[in-house]
């Protein structure tokens, strides 16, 4: 049973920086895609930054230049440097992966105070 889970969110003050991961246990393949989304209070679910097993990586405007995705392969772990934060960067946090099937970590926490 493939499982996701996450680890690194908090509180932090605007301008702070977070170090979020995700490691992936039960997977005994590369996943296609691994990929941070976030869902704040009131609003949909939205990809934060995304990263391709070929290597390629896509961010939310948002995000870009704040924010970094990396990954590896061999652990099947991705994580995500975000730097400036923001209060607008408040929200849940969550790692996605997806190869024939998508799979969703249980979410964490990441607040941002003015």
């Amino acid at each position: 049973q493939v499982q996701l889970v996450e680890s690194g969110g908090g509180l932090v003050q605007s301008g702070g920086s977070l170090r979020l991961s995700c490691a992936a246990s039960g997977m005994s393949f590369t996943p296609t895609i691994m990929a941070w989304y976030r869902q704040a209070p009131g609003k949909q679910r939205e990809l934060v930054a995304k990263s391709s097993s070929n290597g390629d990586t896509d961010y939310a405007e948002s995000v870009k230049g704040r924010f970094t995705i990396a990954r590896e392969n061999v652990n099947n772990t991705v994580t995500l440097q975000m730097n400036s934060l923001q209060p607008e960067d408040t929200a849940v946090y969550y790692c996605f992966a997806r190869r024939r099937n998508s799979y969703w970590g249980q979410g964490t926490q990441v607040t941002v105070s003015s």
